[in-house]
């Protein structure tokens, strides 16, 4: 006798999967076994019946969306979600949830800021060293076998002793503050709030921090607030041997004015894992060696796809047992 299809038992506690259809739950198969046998997934891009409908047939019920990539959740689409009460979130950036329609109805979001904290925060201090060092350029400089013609490499600066200035200090620019410490910098913040925990020097404002830093690193969401925070009063702030790294998003750096300032030589370089209008990049910073550029991969680690997977897993289940959610996203 043929095996029967495994149907998903109905008493399992139901969560709605929200993504583009080019998205997939994420691809580890263990992972997508482990939740199907303790929730009811319900993805509407896998069901033959039109997306409204199904929508609409269960919303009464869903009271968690797990949200894959930057799929956009808007304040209409909120409401098509009378009894929706959390959003697990798979990124650590949210500038595709409408937030404060989130939480004008008590709706609670986590992102993925926990597990992607430790590996974006080394992609950020390796762009670091990068740009002080000229790694890349040094590694370009070999390979195009100039070495034996030009001999002497230009200078590259100590890490050690550089004043960085962290916007965001989150999960991520928490991780970003403790590596540094150790290479002998000092740190300093802003924030939307000062952190009553924190000992760092806080700065209400990014253009007063980066008249006291050497660096900038960019670790905050992107929001309506923080769209362009950097412009070229604040990188003129920074000053001509001023750096700054960006592992959050793109749109909060003016890309134009970073690109006048950086052809022009007034700032030292640039460290970005984000840009714009991703993938395309502005080809006018292929060829300064002061500029290291990566594709939005700061958190491309199997050890952080299985930390996410993990932190998935555990809010889903804390909530369905009301127990303390982590990750959660304030709204102070």
């Amino acid at each position: 006798m043929a095996d029967k299809e495994p149907q998903q038992p109905e008493e399992l506690p139901i969560v709605l999967v929200h993504r583009l259809p080019s998205f997939k739950i994420p691809s580890d198969p263990s992972f997508r076994d482990q939740l199907r046998s303790q929730f009811h997934m319900l993805d509407p891009h896998e069901s033959p019946e039109p997306y409204d409908s199904f929508l609409a047939r269960h919303a009464p019920f869903i009271r968690v969306l797990m949200t894959i990539g930057p799929s956009p959740i808007s304040a209409e689409f909120l409401e098509r979600l009378p009894v929706l009460e959390l959003i697990v979130a798979t990124s650590a950036g949210l500038n595709h949830i409408d937030l404060p329609a989130c939480w004008s109805r008590g709706i609670v979001v986590t992102n993925a800021s926990l597990a992607f904290a430790e590996d974006v925060a080394d992609c950020a201090v390796g762009l670091l060293i990068d740009v002080l060092r000229r790694i890349s350029a040094a590694d370009r400089f070999v390979r195009g076998r100039l070495w034996p013609v030009k001999e002497n490499y230009p200078l590259g600066f100590k890490l050690g002793g550089k004043r960085v200035g962290i916007v965001g200090l989150g999960s991520i620019g928490s991780e970003v503050a403790k590596r540094l410490l150790a290479f002998g910098c000092t740190i300093a913040y802003t924030s939307r709030n000062k952190k009553q925990s924190v000992s760092f020097p806080f700065y209400a404002n990014v253009r007063d921090l980066a008249a006291n830093s050497d660096v900038l690193v960019l670790c905050c969401a992107l929001t309506k607030e923080t769209y362009h925070m950097i412009n070229k009063d604040v990188m003129v702030a920074l000053g001509k041997d001023g750096v700054i790294i960006n592992v959050g998003r793109g749109s909060l750096i003016n890309e134009k004015e970073l690109v006048q300032c950086l052809v022009g030589g007034d700032m030292g370089g640039a460290g970005l894992d984000v840009y714009e209008n991703e993938p395309n990049v502005p080809k006018e910073l292929f060829g300064l060696d002061n500029v290291v550029l990566s594709p939005h991969c700061a958190v491309m680690t199997p050890e952080s796809f299985e930390a996410l997977d993990q932190l998935i897993v555990i809010n889903l289940k804390a909530f369905f047992s009301n127990k303390p959610l982590v990750s959660v996203v304030s709204n102070e």
